[in-house]
């Protein structure tokens, strides 16, 4: 059921809705916004290498997309590592079933993680800590 509200008490009119008598009222969920401060173009490059290292898990494996072994090839855990020689031993160390040649795929994925930035958590407006 509406009611309009007459010219007198508001300047325009306005429709207001009424649940009708025995029914529980709901009330509407405020929808949030999400403001995230990544920086676009460095997830950019995350996201091709994503795709990059899939694909070349799909010829090291010899499998389509969803055969793929399920394997936790960590950027960020990489990036920590302090030396490529380090980085290369995780890396094959992941690999460890994979029966394919793979230093030309290890060569390649640290020669794209060189130069990233390891992503950190984005810090809310009011959190920020001295």
């Amino acid at each position: 059921m509406a009611a309009v509200t007459s010219p007198e008490s508001t300047p325009q009119p306005r429709v207001y809705f009424q649940t009708p008598p025995g029914t529980e009222e709901e009330v509407p969920q405020k929808q949030g916004r999400v403001t995230v401060k990544y920086d676009r173009k460095e997830l950019r490059r995350r996201l091709n290498l994503e795709e990059w290292i899939v694909s070349q898990l799909m010829t090291l494996y010899d499998c389509e997309e969803d055969e793929v072994p399920e394997l936790e090839i960590d950027v960020d855990e990489l990036l920590d590592l302090p030396s490529d020689v380090e980085r290369a031993i995780r890396v094959k160390m992941l690999l460890v079933d994979c029966y394919k040649p793979n230093d030309d795929f290890v060569s390649a994925l640290l020669e794209k993680v060189r130069g990233m930035q390891k992503l950190s958590t984005p810090q809310k407006k009011g959190d920020l800590t001295p």
